[in-house]
């Protein structure tokens, strides 16, 4: 069954932030996509040496801060092992909130988004607290509701570590109004990890489950498996190939039951993740030109409106704005 248009909005939901046009998981990056369009600042959390949830994109922060290049953080390089892969890095854990404040954020895809490389150097990493109390000042002065969207990242990892996210995550969110029935502005919370989001239902918030595109995924994409989910979460947050899968030949295929079933179960759909660039297109959606320049971006999240999605993860908020606007006042 496809969604009516007059049941939406689509939420629009600024993943890392407008983060096409920005270094993600930075200030500027989270600002810009709320004024994009974006409904939602979507930001990954993590936690420092001294229990402080930070906005980064993994544990391990080299590809994205310029700690690699600080003589005086030399010898925090390590390995570590987090959910069965062996990584080697500089790794929040290892460093005090203010030692991490000291940081400058860098484009983690250098080769794709040179406009954004140009910016390294530029912008701080932010914490928790700096992006709720963006998405308030923003709320008041865009004059409708700019919500946050946190996901806890690696949680089993960071209770192994002695660090764990959730206590601190649901404290700051009780104290700054955003827990309960009616928080100050909209809230979602995510993770791929079912137990974190237990942990997280005494916020009465919403709760995202996300669900990767690997094998030991596709039972959670069954009625049977919905019903589960639908247990301890309100929504789920899928890979974009479980609701419309690529074809051989490139091409975007028909959609899968997915987003029906998810209804049926009484859960929305949030899939991840939209992005402009030619690199990460469908091969039939490409234009000619560089990895980096647009391709038909307009048409895979068209398809996505049509299949019934009730909101979409994107890196360019702006687009997803444009396509959701035109979506709602033609005729598909």
């Amino acid at each position: 069954m496809r969604r009516n248009k007059k049941e939406l909005p689509i939420k629009i939901i600024s993943h890392r932030g407008a983060s096409g046009h920005r270094p993600e998981h930075t200030l500027a990056s989270y600002e810009l996509g709320a004024r994009h369009g974006g409904d939602f600042i979507e930001m990954d959390l993590v936690a420092t040496m001294d229990g402080a949830l930070i906005c980064r994109h993994e544990q391990e922060i080299g590809r994205t801060t310029d700690v690699a290049e600080r003589p005086e953080f030399a010898d925090r390089r390590t390995r570590r092992t987090i959910d069965g892969h062996e990584v080697e890095g500089f790794f929040a854990q290892d460093f005090t909130l203010a030692e991490i404040r000291t940081l400058r954020a860098v484009e983690r895809l250098q080769d794709v988004r040179a406009m954004n490389a140009m910016m390294d150097g530029t912008y701080g990493i932010p914490t928790l607290d700096e992006v709720v109390k963006l998405a308030f000042a923003l709320t008041e002065e865009l004059r409708r509701p700019i919500g946050i969207y946190p996901e806890t990242k690696h949680p089993s990892y960071h209770v192994s570590q002695g660090l764990e996210l959730e206590p601190t995550l649901i404290a700051a969110l009780r104290e700054a109004g955003l827990t309960g029935p009616e928080p100050r502005v909209p809230v979602f919370l995510q993770s791929f990890e079912a137990e974190s989001l237990r942990k997280l239902a005494e916020t009465e918030l919403p709760l995202v489950y996300l669900m990767g595109s690997e094998e030991h995924w596709l039972r959670h994409t069954t009625p049977d498996g919905l019903a589960e989910v639908a247990a301890f979460a309100h929504a789920i947050g899928p890979h974009k190939g479980l609701v419309i899968p690529t074809t051989e030949d490139g091409g975007l295929g028909e959609p899968t039951d997915l987003v029906e079933n998810a209804h049926e179960a009484g859960l929305l759909v949030h899939p991840y993740t939209f992005r402009s660039e030619n690199s990460f297109l469908p091969e039939q959606l490409r234009s000619d030109g560089e990895p980096g320049d647009y391709g038909g971006f307009a048409a895979e999240y068209e398809a996505f409106f049509e299949a019934g999605v009730d909101g979409v993860f994107t890196d360019f908020s702006r687009h997803a704005f444009l396509v959701r606007e035109h979506f709602l006042t033609h005729e598909a």
